[in-house]
């Protein structure tokens, strides 16, 4: 794949003894589960990707550089894994955050929400806290909020590891549904293969200071390297 095609990695992060190595491309639209065990740097190759931790190198995204870019300058949108809903606001403030940090939304603005909303099955939500909510309708208000952003990139640090197997399945497959609409490219980190099985086209795997190409799913279960094996158990 050309670099000018998607999301290219030519980087090194080092965290005081910690180092990560990622050298590898992703499709534009590629559906990706990162994984491996914990500590291994899987929430640090997202983290750099969207600008929270400093790397040493290149990310290009569409053949240009954005590794020199601000956090809210990259084409990158970033679901954490307290998902970071505010309890003393509203679903709209809530969702609103994306769109206006000072919360002066206007009539279209409120109707974009509304409708992102609808469509993650929290209608007539609006006005709403998060302490009202389910877990699994925190997981879709969090996940609205970062659709608003309309960025072509999505990293998912394991924003649904809190929730039951049935609740976090929905979600994964509403991701899927609506990234696949929109041609988003999704990173997702996991600890579990069944989410990367469920969800991702291709697995990077992270460990020992590496981030391995990316590799067909249902290839790199089939035969796992040795890395993987060590991890499965």
């Amino acid at each position: 794949m050309a670099p000018s095609d998607g999301l290219s990695f030519d980087m090194t992060v080092t965290q005081g003894a910690f180092r990560l190595r990622a050298g590898f491309s992703l499709p534009r639209g590629a559906r990706v589960a990162v994984l491996g065990g914990s500590g291994a740097g899987k929430s640090t190759l997202l983290m750099a990707l969207a600008g929270f931790v400093p790397a040493m190198g290149s990310i290009l995204w569409q053949g240009q550089e954005i590794g020199g870019l601000e956090p809210g300058e990259r084409p990158v949108a970033m679901l954490f894994q307290d998902q970071n809903l505010f309890p003393h606001l509203t679903l709209m403030q809530n969702l609103g955050l994306a769109l206006n940090p000072r919360l002066r939304l206007g009539p279209d603005q409120r109707a974009r929400i509304s409708a992102v909303l609808e469509r993650l099955g929290l209608g007539g939500m609006e006005t709403r806290r998060p302490s009202e909510l389910s877990g699994g309708q925190q997981g879709r208000a969090a996940l609205g909020r970062v659709l608003l952003q309309n960025r072509p990139i999505l990293a998912l640090d394991e924003p649904f590891s809190a929730l039951g197997p049935a609740l976090k399945a929905d979600l994964l497959a509403l991701v899927a549904e609506l990234a696949a609409e929109a041609g988003t490219t999704v990173l997702m980190v996991t600890h579990d293969p069944e989410d990367a099985r469920r969800f991702a086209s291709h697995v990077v795997l992270v460990h020992d200071g590496l981030a391995d190409a990316p590799v067909e799913t249902g290839a790199i279960f089939a035969d796992p390297p040795p890395a993987l094996r060590a991890y499965l158990g």
